[in-house]
């Protein structure tokens, strides 16, 4: 993993991190959770095209300046640090290097880019302009999967058998999505990049590779379900992948149009579970609410134990991620959880994927992607 070497010359913050958020759309309210009664950050700027959406979100940072671009909040004089980028992933390159230019470290939202191109393009504009510029995964702040890793690495279920996991994706339940969120992720599968398996999916391919590390080879068959004419839901897919330590792990994904499943967020199921030699442990939920059982269990020696008092909201991983990133900054400690080169880890084995299902499921190893 590259982490170490992209942010070998950081230079840490003396003071709160001077924050601008740019991008207020559905997920601002995930990610301003890291941000609320935070001493390391103050925000400065809110920048949204959407006059409404700026001056609703403007309630919750009454001292912060509004602008409706980039080039305008540029263009300001205001004095900013780090700005925290929630926007669609077909403008990311454009804004990420406007942004690094100004000398501005980046949080940057999933999926990185839709190439590998314009992702290392990105990379090395972080780097030529001595700036950090991270993929956010809050995935891997998410306490359950957390409490997992922690059972895999102590050793107690023995050695690594196999994984699964499982990911069910619904038409009905939580919370309220606007148009433009679907239309420019729409607009992407049409591209071949699709709303679960690259977008959504970017999400479980990072767990995979902080679970177990570099991925060899991946296999994928890649379906399509019809929502509405001239509207598909890439379901059902499934992947099978070989880490380069012998691990291998499967991924089903499946669209369920009917099924009820109930969220304060996305209606999205989705499950963990990882055999070892002695026994298994087990996430049952993550983003819903499908399975009602406590979101961590272990099975070893006979006897389940579960765990109840995780805080398994959510919502808590993009506020612990946020809190992460901003402490990260002000004192250079710890990974980053992505830095940009271990990010692109993580899109190209999304690629390899597609590359996989293109040549009828052969293997594909992600490292040799271009």
């Amino acid at each position: 993993m590259g982490e170490s070497a992209s942010h070998a010359n950081f230079k840490p913050i003396d003071h709160p991190v001077r924050a601008a958020i740019v991008g207020l759309g559905r997920v601002y309210d995930l990610n301003i959770r890291g941000y609320l009664d935070n001493p390391d950050a103050r925000v400065v700027a809110l920048v949204d095209p959407n006059d409404e959406r700026r001056a609703r979100r403007q309630v919750d940072w009454p001292e912060a300046r509004v602008f409706s671009s980039v080039d305008e909040l540029a263009s300001s004089g205001l004095s900013v640090d780090a700005v925290e980028l929630l926007l669609p992933t077909t403008v990311n390159e454009e804004v990420v290097t406007s942004c690094l230019s100004q000398q501005w470290h980046v949080n940057l939202q999933k999926p990185f880019a839709n190439d590998l191109a314009s992702a290392t393009r990105m990379t090395k504009a972080a780097r030529d302009n001595g700036c950090q510029l991270r993929v956010m995964e809050n995935y891997l702040f998410y306490e359950p999967l957390r409490k997992l890793k922690q059972v895999i690495d102590s050793g107690e279920l023995g050695p690594i058998s196999g994984y699964h996991m499982k990911m069910v994706a619904s038409g009905r339940g939580g919370w309220e999505v606007p148009g433009d969120a679907f239309e420019w992720r729409f607009d992407q599968a049409q591209r071949g990049r699709g709303v679960l398996l690259f977008d959504d999916g970017w999400h479980k391919l990072s767990t995979a590779i902080w679970l177990f590390g570099p991925v060899a080879q991946v296999r994928a068959w890649v379906g399509t379900t019809e929502i509405i004419p001239g509207m598909e839901i890439d379901a059902p897919t499934t992947l099978v992948w070989e880490h380069v330590n012998g691990i291998r792990g499967v991924w089903d994904i499946a669209f369920a149009v009917d099924m009820l499943l109930k969220s304060d967020y996305y209606s999205n199921d989705e499950r963990w579970e990882v055999t070892g030699r002695r026994g298994f442990a087990r996430v049952n939920r993550c983003t819903s609410r499908g399975i009602q059982q406590p979101s961590f269990e272990v099975y070893l020696d006979g006897e389940v134990r579960a765990q109840h008092a995780l805080d398994d909201d959510w919502a808590s991983s993009f506020r612990d991620s946020g809190r992460h990133w901003l402490r990260w900054l002000r004192t250079g400690a710890g990974p980053l959880h992505w830095g940009a080169e271990d990010a692109l880890d993580v899109l190209r084995f999304a690629l390899a994927a597609y590359e996989s299902h293109a040549g009828g499921g052969v293997g594909v190893d992600p490292r040799t992607v271009a």
